[in-house]
């Protein structure tokens, strides 16, 4: 059907799937697989993910898109969710399960570390705030609480490595997931001295830092037979999934920022030197060696609406965006929602804040708290965007993407909130679009034909909301402000 150099593979592993995209040279989209996995939460504050349901994930995509287009592909590289870690021992045995970014235990080992000259090297160097989601702080807590665990651990790995690991018996990690870890300095491409220490381990206990671009070949005779490619097919080792969704969403001018938002949410930039913001707000991960993604990432985006529909509501999250579309018709109130529900990331990287209603009247429905809560995410993800122009420049254009796009409504608030246009995006795939497109420029081959991805509307702001809306949003500072302290648990 193809000849074998006009396609390539993007396999983006996310938090709750895998999906395995084919595109071929002129930006056709020849085949899609995705295939599915759960988180478990033993223990309060703890996300846990089975690492062998995610490598058969992986299989079963390159697998079922390789038959589906009946040839083998030119590449096939590889975009993956940040943050997780494992620890495995001398046979490649996982000691642990796979503890992802939205774990929470090891806060107490990030809170004692944050604001210490230690700490505040650790941050300019590697660009990661301190936080319980980075796999630096998991390997701290590791070290306290399972000691036997951490000794017998002979490499700590994230899903990605550990993949690479199962196809070629090696470990290595590329610079763009390294820069995530809290481990790796983005100035010298190197694991960070002062973060190892904190650790309390070697570079050698750590994958091998390669390039994005790092093409590895040789999959072990078991693995091509079973993915069904030729074992000398090259594998681009690739970024993760939100600097690679910056480049497939085509957003790598000056002051051209994306939002998405799916369970979770994050508003990022391209920028030409790695930047970190003097109070911390802000993460700097690396695209390519000389190209910078910086900003941050909410934990509360889509999750808080499903929490709100299902446990406080009581009603089927197939009226989500019935209700959504219902609370866009009542007024902007003095209902005011901090979303913390999972603890928060930037721009306050507090794992203990929680989520609060205040300002509760008798004539308050189902609508109105629905309506705080879209305000709630608009606004921390306003909160992101204020640090992103203070530490990086003016953004210029925004471009949206993620499952709430699927609400005309919601983008049209975000847009009055941000006082901004929002650029909706047609692609809902820029991850694995960002894989492929890193492919062809390493393989030399011309970039996908991406024209598709292109902007399809441009949700203008009601610029007579705006003075409403920015007094709310002081609010909103002003309320996290003073419960803060009630967040510190004993």
């Amino acid at each position: 059907m193809n000849d074998h150099t006009s396609y390539i593979i993007g396999v983006d592993i996310g938090t709750s799937s895998t999906k395995s995209i084919v595109q071929g040279m002129n930006g056709e989209i020849l085949a899609v697989f995705q295939q599915a996995y759960t988180t478990q939460h033993p223990r309060p504050g703890y996300s846990e993910q089975d690492p062998s349901a995610i490598l058969d994930a992986v299989k079963a995509g390159i697998r079922a898109v390789v038959a589906k287009v009946g040839a083998p592909p030119a590449a096939i590289s590889f975009s993956s969710a940040m943050h997780s870690l494992m620890a495995v021992n001398a046979a490649g045995t996982p000691l642990t399960p796979l503890i992802i970014w939205a774990d929470n235990r090891s806060e107490p080992q990030a809170l004692a570390l944050r604001n210490t000259p230690e700490g505040q090297l650790i941050y300019r160097q590697t660009g990661t705030p301190i936080h319980a989601m980075s796999p630096l702080c998991k390997i701290m807590w590791l070290r306290e609480q399972e000691p036997a665990v951490f000794s017998q651990g002979a490499v700590f790995v994230g899903i990605k490595e550990y993949v690479f690991y199962h196809f070629f018996r090696n470990y290595i990690t590329d610079h763009s997931i390294a820069s995530a870890t809290g481990l790796f300095d983005i100035h010298t491409l190197q694991w960070s001295a002062p973060a190892l220490a904190a650790a309390g381990i070697t570079a050698e206990r750590l994958p091998l830092p390669v390039p994005a671009g790092h093409i590895i070949r040789g999959l072990t005779a078991d693995m091509a037979q079973e993915l069904g490619i030729p074992g000398d097919t090259p594998f681009v080792i690739g970024g993760s999934d939100g600097c690679l969704a910056q480049l497939g969403s085509g957003a790598m001018d000056a002051g051209h920022a994306t939002l998405t938002i799916g369970t979770s949410g994050a508003v990022r930039m391209a920028v030409q030197q790695p930047l970190t913001d003097a109070q911390a707000r802000l993460f700097t991960y690396l695209l390519t060696d000389d190209i910078y993604i910086t900003g941050g990432a909410t934990n509360n985006g889509g999750v808080v609406l499903q929490w709100l529909l299902r446990d406080f509501l009581q009603r089927p999250l197939g009226d989500l965006n019935e209700l959504v579309n219902e609370a866009l018709t009542v007024d902007i109130g003095p209902l005011l929602c901090l979303p913390y529900l999972l603890g928060e990331r930037a721009p306050i990287w507090n794992s203990h804040a929680s989520a609060a209603f205040i300002g509760i009247q008798p004539q308050h429905t189902a609508a109105h708290f629905t309506r705080a809560v879209l305000e709630g995410i608009c606004f921390a993800l306003y909160s992101i965007k204020t640090a992103l122009s203070e530490t990086a420049g003016p953004v210029r254009k925004i471009s949206v993407s993620g499952g709430f796009t699927s609400s005309p409504g919601w983008i049209q608030l975000m847009a009055d909130i941000f006082g901004q246009e929002m650029y909706l995006q047609q692609e809902s795939d820029a991850s694995a679009l960002g894989a492929i497109i890193l492919a062809a420029r390493t393989l030399g081959w011309p970039e996908p034909d991406n024209s598709k991805v292109a902007t399809d509307k441009v949700f203008k702001p009601d610029q007579q909301k705006l003075e409403g809306y920015q007094r709310k949003y002081r609010r909103f500072l002003k309320l996290y402000e003073q419960l803060e302290i009630c967040f510190i648990q004993d």
